[in-house]
C-alpha cells in the first residue's frame, strides 16, 4: 500500500517516512497550522536578522567607525 501510494504521490519511501515522522500524529488542519507556524518563524528570523544588520550599521555610523 505505501509503496502504491508513494508511487501514486511521486515521492520516494523515503519521504513518506519522513513525512510520517514529521506529521504522522496530527490532523490536517492540525499539520496546515503548523506549517504556517513554521513559515511564520522563518519570516520573523529573517526580519531579526535584518533589524541586527541595521542596529549594528547604525551603531557603527554613530561611532564613527564607517
Amino acid at each position: 500500500m505505501v509503496p502504491d501510494t508513494c508511487r501514486t504521490l511521486s515521492i520516494s519511501k523515503h519521504t513518506s517516512y519522513r513525512w510520517n515522522l514529521e506529521y504522522g500524529g496530527l490532523r490536517v488542519d492540525q499539520a496546515t497550522y503548523l506549517t504556517s507556524l513554521e513559515h511564520e518563524k522563518s519570516r520573523l528570523k529573517e526580519l531579526v536578522a535584518d533589524l541586527s544588520l541595521d542596529k549594528t550599521t547604525l551603531q557603527e555610523l554613530a561611532e564613527g567607525h564607517c
